[in-house]
């Protein structure tokens, strides 16, 4: 019988939702993919780096099947608020930490954030099966942060882990029901049932290109069905579809239960509550509150000593941890989630602002547009990158950096030449020239970098190509071009 129509039809334990807490590089997606590995269901992996991922594995506890739903969250420093979003959204949290690093900056954001929700935890640690490994130093630094653990008199478990090795990872997951069975984390009781008023929790939230605005949710009471009305930030929508933390489109899902939802005409609010439509009231569990935050406009430019950014990343939560952790002198001039556009990169000229992305997929027109209109377009994947060169810019270094587009070309055909492949190009915009590097797309894909060695028209060589003409070129390294790619030379 499937997860969703089992706790419907004859519901006898929620699953706990666990936020997974700790600094980056102490485990917390290694420790996840080994509890997934330990599901007896085939589960695909969730975990994501840099933003809430959820996951739910079913494991056999006191002979029964059980559920449990976690939530990764970031290490990053600048994650710091979805990190306190995720511990408000669980019932309870694990705070890792590595058993050879000991307590860091992070660990001590997340001890906060745990203490601020008053929400019960786990210390878990980490990597107990290195050399480096010392639990009574970490325990003793554990204390110092007024963490009272259960050895020490305290009321806090602490278990040592390897996910290298599976180590205690059964009974981690044995601890983690049995203390949520025995304190009714955080208030089930009586009111929080599959047929309760409806109040599900935004921990994420994006405008995906091809299924519009989505949102990943935790069902905190009630549950929500496939085609059913329900309202978030003061507005209706009817939920067009669900999908289970594996990616399968599910019917239903009710408490405890993190789901992508689908429908939306808005990118919903993080931290919002999804409610019935006739139920505008709808509450959670109180565990301390979620703090909101508003998607910005566009608003007009104003006398400004610093720099002016039009910023766009992948989610809401990205968003708001890049925004945080930006250094004074940054003007937010319009933020977004999806794709970058020409019109962002008009809106960036039109306001002095640089137009930055993160975690989205640049197409090479875009690219090409912000070269023409002599907008400083620059696209990060990793958020340590992106706040360094942010600072950069500040102190005038970055417009320097600043990619030259030279022309690109789409492959026509692919060849043997000698102990390698040439390529038959034709030059749709600019000019291709020897020497020129080399980027070659797969629509929003990038296939690879490398130089180009040979040029030649016919069977002479040459040294560029206008726009308009054919050509053979060679690249220096031998890369998956197919036919069908767009090549990008830039400087």
């Amino acid at each position: 019988m499937a997860k969703e129509e089992k706790k419907i039809n004859s519901i006898t334990h929620f699953p706990p939702v666990v936020a997974v807490l700790g600094h980056v590089d102490h485990g917390k997606t290694t420790l996840l993919d080994a509890i997934r590995q330990s599901s007896i269901a085939d589960r695909e992996k969730g975990g994501i780096t840099q933003k809430i991922g959820a996951s739910a594995i079913e494991i056999v506890h006191e002979g029964q099947e059980r559920w449990i739903t976690f939530i990764d969250t970031p290490g990053h420093e600048a994650f710091t608020q979805m990190r306190g979003r995720g511990v408000q959204a669980a019932d309870l949290s694990l705070l890792v930490v590595s058993a050879g690093d000991g307590v860091k900056p992070q660990t001590r954001e997340s001890i906060k954030a745990l203490k601020e929700a008053k929400t019960s935890y786990i210390v878990v640690l980490t990597k107990s099966d290195l050399p480096t490994a010392n639990a009574n130093k970490v325990k003793q630094e554990l204390a110092t942060e007024e963490i009272e653990l259960e050895e020490y008199g305290g009321n806090v478990p602490v278990i040592e882990v390897s996910a290298k090795t599976n180590h205690n990872i059964k009974e981690l997951l044995d601890l983690i029901l049995l203390m949520f069975d025995m304190h009714k984390i955080p208030t089930y009781t009586e009111d929080v049932s599959s047929t309760s008023p409806l109040a599900a929790v935004v921990i994420e939230s994006k405008l995906d290109n091809r299924a519009g605005p989505k949102a990943t949710a935790i069902v905190k009471n009630g549950s929500m069905t496939v085609r059913e009305e329900v309202q978030i930030d003061g507005q209706i929508f009817k939920i067009r579809t669900l999908l289970s933390t594996a990616g399968k489109q599910i019917q239903s899902a009710t408490v405890g239960d993190a789901v992508e939802i689908l429908g939306f005409t808005i990118v919903p609010t993080v931290g919002s509550i999804i409610s019935d439509k006739a139920n505008a009231k709808a509450s959670i569990p109180e565990t301390g509150e979620i703090a909101l935050k508003k998607e910005l406009v566009y608003r007009p430019q104003v006398e400004h000593k610093g720099i002016s950014v039009v910023l766009v990343a992948d989610s809401q939560g990205s968003l708001e941890a890049i925004i945080n952790a930006f250094p004074e002198g940054i003007k937010i001039v319009y933020q977004k989630t999806g794709e970058v556009s020409e019109a962002d990169v008009l809106l960036a000229k039109s306001t002095g602002s640089i137009l930055l992305s993160f975690n989205t997929k640049v197409k090479p027109d875009v690219i090409s547009f912000a070269f023409t209109e002599k907008v400083l377009l620059r696209n990060y994947e990793i958020i340590y990158e992106l706040l360094d060169e942010v600072k950069d810019a500040l102190e005038g270094k970055l417009q320097s950096q600043m990619e030259q587009i030279f022309g690109t070309a789409k492959v026509l055909a692919k060849f043997p030449f000698e102990k390698t492949f040439a390529f038959g190009i034709s030059v749709m915009d600019g000019r291709i020239a020897k020497g020129d590097h080399l980027r070659v797309l797969r629509g929003d894909e990038i296939i690879g970098e490398t130089t180009i060695t040979s040029l030649r028209v016919g069977k002479n060589s040459t040294s560029k190509v206008e726009k308009g003409n054919e050509a053979g070129l060679i690249p220096a390294l031998p890369l998956d071009i197919q036919v069908g790619d767009v090549i990008l030379s830039h400087s």
